[in-house]
């Protein structure tokens, strides 16, 4: 199963957490949020909790595209934000655990243009 959403830049998007990254549906940001990679992200919770087992995430922005592998967390429920971790913790806000990428280490050329407002990223999670 694969499933796409989109999100949307902010000049606050700084992408420097090493354990973490995450989408938001909220449409501001505050500089506080190191882990955050896109806001306005308009994915559906119900497509979200269809996914299982080990997946691949693209991130897709101008000519530049990233991933990152992580592994669904069961107890995900949160319908605003989708956390990723490096660690296997878990909360209803964990999407997935066990990734293999922080936000620090994604692709610096998609930060940049994801530090613009008018930037749009692709986001597509596959089953692996």
């Amino acid at each position: 199963m694969e499933y796409c959403f989109y999100c949307y830049g902010h000049e606050n998007i700084r992408a420097t957490h090493h354990k973490t990254l995450e989408f938001i549906k909220d449409a501001e940001l505050s500089p506080s949020g190191t882990c955050i990679i896109g806001i306005n992200a308009d994915f559906d919770f119900h497509c979200l909790k269809q996914l299982s087992g080990r997946i691949i995430i693209i991130l897709e922005e101008g000519d530049f595209a990233d991933n990152f592998s992580a592994i669904i967390n069961p107890e995900f429920e949160d319908e605003k934000e989708v956390v990723f971790r490096k660690s296997a913790f878990s909360s209803t806000r964990t999407f997935a655990q066990y990734l293999d990428k922080g936000a620090k280490d994604l692709n610096r050329d998609i930060i940049k243009l994801m530090r613009k407002r008018n930037s749009r990223m692709k986001v597509t999670i596959a089953e692996w």
